[in-house]
């Protein structure tokens, strides 16, 4: 149920909103403060997912109060009240982050109004929070080998910057959780990430896919579309597998890279993007230009940081921390008890060549949480496991 915390030193004003509050919804949990500092010790010792703060206090006034809980606890909206003289110091409060103001005495339905909105937009920002944290520990980097922290480091120099990276590795080792990292510790971290895996689309559309189209343009475009660039404008875009991708669509992309600006299919006008690009491949990209299927020019603008992934094979050390997060993972998927792997199982599967890499282990695991006994020992790795 919600908690609403009201921080007025008029103690009628705090009837009337409590009042107003309470009948408006019976399970809000009103909470009162007659002065800012005692409101901001209320604050520090738990959460509210709505604060009224008076503009005009004793001692710490409203507009102190509000920047001390903007550091504290950004996520709750804090709606001012204020006087009719004080609208010039509640346009500042908007400034400084207030989520609204509200006059004395306060208009019923402007308040209800306002408590609905805020309420709204704090359960929005704990589900953001909630989901970026999914994220995050669906992303995460597991492991504590040094070709890991070495990665690891390079990822904390670069994420903050602009500069394009070139992630390489084999299939499978974990090049998406780089590019993932890269985006989530960057600057652009609120904007998208857009990932186009140009493997997978086939060479006539990858352009379209890129930079969208307009209607018309070939016959099965009976709209216009925006395409990849465009909805990764103000984040990042990340190529996957960009060794893949077809010459014309290298110059176009190129071009994307070299002037901020794209056209759409069957367009001659210019759109502006605000772009982070990151690219990934499993390929030998100075082999693929040697040979005439990649743009040099195009390597270079992309290369501006290196960053090659190891095959899980060069790092067998993270092989029973990576057991143990598969194991706990696939046990919540599946809502089951965590399986055990003992340590032999786990030696053993230190011994396998993991030409999958990441993937293949992960596989493996399931496989083996599935058809193993209660703790999954070295003959269930010998059975279940494949062959060395």
């Amino acid at each position: 149920m919600p908690k609403i915390l009201i921080v007025e030193d008029e103690a009628a004003i705090r009837r009337v909103l409590s009042k107003i509050l309470k009948e408006e919804n019976p399970s809000y949990e009103i909470f009162e403060a007659e002065d800012g500092k005692k409101g901001y010790n209320m604050v520090i010792d738990q959460e509210y997912d709505l604060i009224f703060s008076d503009i005009k206090m004793p001692g710490m006034d409203g507009m102190e109060l509000l920047g001390a809980i903007r550091e504290l606890r950004p996520e709750i909206p804090v709606v001012m009240i204020s006087g009719h003289g004080d609208l010039e110091l509640a346009v500042n409060a908007m400034r400084l982050g207030a989520f609204d103001y509200i006059s004395k005495p306060p208009d019923l339905n402007r308040l209800l109004h306002t408590v609905r909105q805020a309420l709204d937009k704090k359960e929005l920002v704990v589900e953001n929070k909630r989901l970026k944290k999914k994220v995050a520990q669906q992303f995460q980097m597991i492991g504590n080998s040094p070709a890991l922290a070495r990665i690891q480091e390079m990822i904390g120099k670069v994420a903050p910057t602009d500069a394009r990276v070139l992630i390489t590795g084999p299939n499978g080792s974990g090049k998406e959780l780089v590019a993932n990292a890269l985006h989530s510790q960057s600057q652009r971290s609120s904007g998208p990430l857009v990932e186009v895996n140009c493997a997978a689309i086939p060479s006539e559309l990858i352009e379209s896919a890129l930079f969208g189209h307009v209607r018309g343009a070939f016959t099965s475009a009976i709209k216009d579309k925006a395409g990849r660039f465009e909805a990764a404008n103000g984040g990042t875009l990340f190529l996957d597998e960009i060794g893949d991708m077809s010459l014309p669509a290298q110059a176009k992309v190129l071009r994307a890279l070299q002037e901020q600006k794209i056209q759409r299919v069957g367009s001659d006008k210019d759109i502006k993007v605000d772009v982070r690009v990151l690219a990934a491949t499993n390929k030998n990209l100075l082999q693929e230009i040697a040979e005439g299927r990649f743009r040099e020019d195009l390597y270079h603008r992309l290369a501006v940081i290196l960053i090659d992934v190891p095959s899980l094979a060069d790092r067998k050390e993270d092989i029973p921390l990576l057991v143990d997060y598969f194991a706990h993972k696939i046990a919540q998927e599946q809502g089951t008890s965590v399986k055990i792997f003992n340590k032999k199982s786990v030696q053993m599967l230190q011994l396998y060549p993991w030409t999958g890499n990441i993937r293949e282990l992960r596989n493996v695991v399931e496989r083996l949480i599935i058809l193993g006994g209660e703790e999954i020992t070295e003959q269930d790795v010998q059975a279940y496991a494949g062959k060395q």
